[in-house]
């Protein structure tokens, strides 16, 4: 414990008082000194939005540049042709009514459920279940769509969902500590510039308040941004 708590000590130390340039907190992050596995790189952000107004929640999802280097689990909510498709693109499972059966049976495991506007007549009984695990499929996410089997290869390829939580904050992740600063940097602007340009009309003040960007064993480094 004593060699872990003097790691993080010297991790603290090289943390940067005043925010940083995306590409130069990369840079940082990849020098902490980190675990023996390859970290997740995750990005936090403060919004100036009220989380109780519907006009102001930001959703939706991203394909990142260069994706997450994470295998996302899709499920497909279709039938038929379009169902062995989806299983074909990727899709863990792919089905109807049994499908939801199965999870109102308690399974879920899986990252990301896609569901064709028909199937909604079943999906729609999910929502105490996906709802809380943010698993719930919805037209503002893309993850309602016409095209399953295109939607299920982008979330394998590494698209990411994101919602903001009751108190305004977004975390989705960027990628893994062990790509290239160029491809999370690439990422975390392209990321960034999304986030900006789903600011709700609605919204008074300083729109993107703070942003965070930390691996899953170091401390966070916070990040130039405009607001």
């Amino acid at each position: 414990m004593a060699g872990k708590s003097k790691k993080n000590q010297r991790n603290l130390e090289k943390v940067p008082e005043e925010a940083v340039s995306v590409s130069d907190a990369v840079g940082l992050l990849k020098q902490f000194e980190g675990a023996k596995f390859d970290e997740t790189v995750e990005l936090a952000l403060k919004l100036g939005i009220d989380p109780k107004n519907s006009t102001q929640i930001v959703r939706g999802a991203f394909s990142l540049p260069h994706g997450i280097g994470k295998e996302v689990i899709v499920i497909a909510f279709c039938e038929g042709e379009d169902a062995a498709a989806a299983k074909e693109a990727g899709a863990l499972e792919a089905g109807g009514e049994d499908l939801a059966k199965k999870i109102l049976d308690g399974w879920l495991g899986f990252d990301v459920a896609i569901a064709h506007p028909s199937m909604m007549r079943h999906v729609g009984k999910l929502g105490r279940v996906l709802g809380p695990h943010s698993k719930m499929p919805s037209p503002k996410s893309g993850t309602v769509t016409d095209d399953v089997v295109g939607v299920v290869k982008e979330f394998r390829a590494g698209k990411v969902e994101f919602r903001n939580d009751d108190h305004g904050n977004i975390h989705a992740i960027m990628g893994k500590k062990s790509f290239s600063t160029e491809q999370l940097t690439e990422n975390v602007e392209a990321f960034l510039e999304h986030i900006h340009s789903l600011k709700p009309v609605s919204t008074k003040g300083l729109y993107l308040r703070k942003a965070v960007i930390s691996a899953s064993m170091s401390p966070g480094i916070q990040l130039e941004v405009a607001s």
